[in-house]
């Protein structure tokens, strides 16, 4: 980066905080979740976001992309969804001038800068697999037709961990896609005590735009050029390589693990810890950045075999264990 940039880059990572600061006036608590979702943003990702009802899920979402001047757009997955009510569809019109018909194609919620996908888990298998498309590739195909997405873009799904009645869990194919499943936890009795105060009276907090989806743009394009030593990038490819059974030294993987994460989990480590690197006002990463990132990347990439379920091993304890070792 040449001076001129890496001054302008500062002023722009310098705003950082001040979103943060934004988001606060609204949602409390929850910084690590709110990062999260910044980090994956900034890798130019998507998020799982996962907690029980009442944590705020769908009021974060929409308060980050208040303070960022996005487009927002909010789908309610139900098992009578159907792949068109997110993508679109074509409509029959008529040109009023020749009395000719044509097909019009109205784009669905899915044209905007950030999606919140409630409750992905509560519509069938078809109609999840319409968002891969999106995520993977940025664009929409419909009749052969490509319709590119908006830029900067974001898909936030969110699941309930408690009622798995009338569920459709999601394949590990459309899981792997999202960089980071995020889980919520519940706020301290503080938090949650200054939520009561700030919530049940007549007073509404105003949001300011802190940053435009152009200040994201550019941003993305700095977090791939965060630097990462040669030293960190062969330890991430450790930590991946550790969870997979047939090929680790561990005897906890071993013990408790079917399957561990592939390549796309290295990758989205490295992208995400440059990330927080940015987030955190740095231009390298740091070994901190890995660490605490490796709960959100592998949890989802990881399986656990019937045995660990039985006596109540997590992905996050595999995935603490190996780190420990790995020290």
């Amino acid at each position: 980066m040449e001076n001129k940039d890496l001054t302008y880059y500062k002023t722009l990572v310098a705003k950082l905080p001040l979103l943060k600061k934004e988001i606060a006036k609204v949602i409390v608590g929850q910084e690590e979740a709110i990062d999260e979702i910044l980090i994956s943003l900034l890798a130019g990702g998507h998020c799982l976001l996962e907690g029980v009802p009442g944590l705020a899920k769908t009021l974060m979402v929409k308060t980050i992309s208040e303070a960022l001047e996005m487009k927002f757009k909010r789908v309610q997955f139900t098992p009578d969804l159907m792949p068109g009510d997110i993508v679109g569809t074509e409509i029959l019109e008529e040109d009023h001038e020749t009395g000719k018909k044509f097909f019009k194609f109205n784009k669905g919620p899915i044209f905007a800068n950030i999606v919140l996908a409630d409750e992905i888990n509560r519509t069938p298998p078809k109609t999840q697999a319409a968002l891969l498309e999106a995520m993977q590739e940025y664009k929409v195909t419909y009749a052969g037709t490509n319709y590119d997405l908006p830029k900067p873009f974001l898909i936030i799904a969110t699941q309930n961990p408690i009622e798995q009645a009338g569920t459709y869990p999601l394949p590990e194919a459309q899981l792997d896609r999202f960089l980071l499943y995020i889980k919520l936890g519940y706020p301290s009795e503080t938090e949650e005590l200054q939520v009561l105060k700030s919530t049940t009276g007549v007073g509404k907090q105003n949001l300011q735009t802190v940053m435009s989806d152009e200040d994201i743009i550019t941003l993305q394009q700095l977090t791939r050029q965060v630097h990462i030593s040669e030293e960190l990038i062969v330890k991430i490819n450790q930590i991946v390589r550790s969870t997979r059974p047939a090929s680790t030294s561990s005897t906890f993987v071993k013990q408790w693990c079917d399957w561990g994460a592939g390549p796309r989990a290295g990758q989205a480590l490295v992208l995400c810890a440059k990330a927080r690197a940015v987030l955190n006002e740095r231009f390298s990463v740091l070994p901190e950045d890995i660490e605490t990132l490796a709960f959100p990347i592998l949890r989802h990439r990881v399986s656990l075999n019937f045995r660990a379920d039985a006596e109540g091993i997590t992905t996050d304890d595999v995935i603490a264990e190996l780190l420990k070792n790995l020290k």
